[in-house]
């Protein structure tokens, strides 16, 4: 066969090869991404290198993969896309890990230096493209700019000055093929960087810790940077006795049954505590930014970040610990941070207040009755789901309505969802990364069915690279949470929310996955062991449309003007007409 293109130079140092020496040397394992013409010879010298290329079917599935393993591992998660289309195919789930502060570098080419500015194939202004959702954007045109370029972008993705989230960088592709001088290559640039991270100033150690000794009802709230000081953390709950809600982001940092956890008790402890500690948590709509409407008007914050937008977005810090989270965990518990007239009443209330709460939630979530339409209801399925988790099962959760049920539901101690940016869709690459990473640990998705048919293609990744994940939709054949807000908000209206007759087991059989269709809950426990045993493996259940999720409840459909949830919303309303004496 005749070459179309440039041969590769397979024994020179191209730009390609001194990418993908540059990745492998510092730890790249896996690159996740679409072949395409552009990105070519690096995908090739990546390969070569010993890199693992998980092979997609949509570029967004590539970056979701990379994410996952971002949070799963700690590591920089890597994708790979091709110019143009591929790139814009790329931009949500570059949103996403930029809203999810995880630390992925996408690397894409653009077309060669000489037809520049004269309509070449997929050329278009990529870097300014996504410069606004990326931490760092590097558009390389020289063979020395390319290690110097990819540190800063690696960096950049790492939270090195900054909060973690997706860097870019791309080449265009006559430089990809180009010799690299030896003079052009910095070998230190190959070698992996630890940078320390500072500590908090003893001025402001000494300031949170006097707002706590003086408080008498303490409340941490962690966020995604507590993974990075999960000891820590632990040794300041015991020490100061305060209680704890985590958030998705920072689920399993410190165990579900620990004695200071309270996430049944959400709402009282936010509205009750007169000092809350965040651990690198922003205030955003699922802290219902701070408000004084919903936390107490007179409660103390004390906020711990390694960037400005977990010190002070939305509510300042009375005290703010600007620093490594670990190293401000570990000053406050020498500084004896601990309240000195503990209300001690209230933390057993609380404590109490939330085992009951618990041992109530767990007790019903079998028991839920079937539809008038004799489909079962979506806890039964998460009961079921949950007799199989353990403390080694990774859980993914994706969709609108079965995410508001699995949030409360799923009683995992390694978890993904969606994340702040409610992005649909990351099931089933978020599952088949966590298989690839974790090959002996179990990975259970459940996911609706709006969401599955965002990524069912993903399930060929999963055959293809041996991802033994088990995908469970649960399938309403609706758009739930919308569905519901139409018929409650909108006199029953339905509009492009039903989604009947879809049949998920035929199409990942299709794929070549096992898959089964279950119609009766007494069935779940058999075919989820089936299908774990004969993973990738998916199960369309069918469950009931006339189940209200809780998210839908709290009237997070309905999109209130000033918080998300409907109670916070009527809590501020009647605290900004108070302030102004509006009746």
């Amino acid at each position: 066969m005749e070459a179309t293109t440039t041969p590769a130079k397979i024994n020179s140092r191209t730009g390609a090869r001194l990418i993908a020496e540059f990745l492998a040397r510092r730890g790249v394992r896996q690159i996740y991404g679409l072949c395409g013409g552009h990105i070519q010879p690096i995908w090739d010298e990546a390969a070569r290198a010993g890199i693992q290329i998980v092979d997609v079917r949509h570029e967004c599935a590539a970056v979701y993969m990379a994410h996952a393993q971002a949070d799963l591992t700690g590591s920089l998660g890597v994708a790979m896309v091709t110019a143009g289309p591929g790139l814009t195919n790329a931009i949500t789930g570059i949103a996403n890990a930029s809203a999810s502060r995880s630390p992925v570098l996408v690397i894409s080419g653009r077309p060669p230096r000489p037809q520049a500015g004269m309509g070449a194939l997929q050329d278009m202004p990529q870097g300014e493209l996504i410069r606004p959702i990326c931490r760092r954007v590097e558009v390389v045109y020289e063979r020395h700019h390319i290690l110097p370029r990819l540190e800063a972008a690696v960096r950049a993705a790492e939270g090195v000055g900054t909060h973690a989230g997706p860097a870019y960088i791309d080449f265009p592709t006559d430089l990809l093929r180009a010799d690299v001088p030896d003079a052009d290559v910095d070998h230190l640039f190959f070698e992996p960087r630890s940078p320390e991270s500072p500590g908090p100033s003893q001025d402001a150690v000494s300031k949170a810790a006097s707002l706590i000794r003086e408080g008498k009802r303490l409340l941490v709230i962690s966020g995604k940077g507590a993974r990075t000081g999960g000891n820590e953390l632990s040794a300041f709950l015991e020490a100061s006795g305060a209680l704890y809600l985590d958030t998705a982001e920072s689920r399993g940092v410190i165990p579900l049954d620990h004695s200071s956890s309270v996430p049944a008790s959400r709402a009282r402890a936010m509205a009750e505590a007169d000092v809350i500690v965040t651990v690198a948590r922003k205030l955003d709509f699922q802290l219902a930014y701070g408000s004084r409407a919903v936390f107490s008007d007179d409660a103390k914050f004390v906020r711990l970040g390694a960037s400005g937008d977990e010190l002070f977005d939305n509510r300042p810090g009375d005290a703010e610990l600007l620093g490594d989270v670990a190293a401000s965990l570990r000053a406050l518990t020498e500084a004896g941070a601990v309240p000195e007239r503990v209300d001690t009443e209230w933390i057993e209330s609380l404590r109490a207040y939330d085992r009951e709460k618990t041992e109530k939630f767990v007790a019903r979530m079998g028991e839920q009755p079937p539809g008038s339409d004799g489909y079962m209801h979506p806890s039964s399925l998460l009961a079921a789901v949950n007799e199989i988790i353990d403390e080694d099962t990774i859980v993914v959760a994706d969709g609108g309505d079965i995410l508001s049920f699995a949030r409360g539901g799923l009683r995992a101690e390694t978890y993904l969802d969606p994340g702040p940016l409610g992005c649909l869709g990351v099931g089933v690459p978020f599952a088949t990364s966590a298989a690839l990473n974790f090959p002996g640990r179990r990975v259970i998705a459940v996911i609706g069915d709006g969401s599955f048919g965002l990524t069912a293609m993903e399930i060929d990744t999963a055959v293809r690279s041996g991802a033994r994940a088990v995908f469970i939709v649960a399938n309403n054949e609706s758009w739930g949470i919308e569905r519901n807000d139409q018929l409650v908000g909108y006199d029953g209206n339905l509009v492009g929310v039903e989604l009947p007759d879809c049949r998920y087991d035929r199409v990942a059989a299709g794929l070549g996955a096992y898959a089964e269709r279950v119609e009766k809950p007494e069935d779940l426990a058999d075919a989820i062991e089936r299908a774990l045993e004969n993973a990738p493996a998916l199960l369309d259940v069918t469950v009931t449309k006339e189940a209200e999720s809780p998210d839908f409840k709290n009237g997070l459909a309905g999109v209130p003007d000033r918080q998300a949830l409907e109670v916070w919303d009527r809590a501020e309303r009647d605290r900004q007409a108070g302030d102004t004496g509006v009746g």
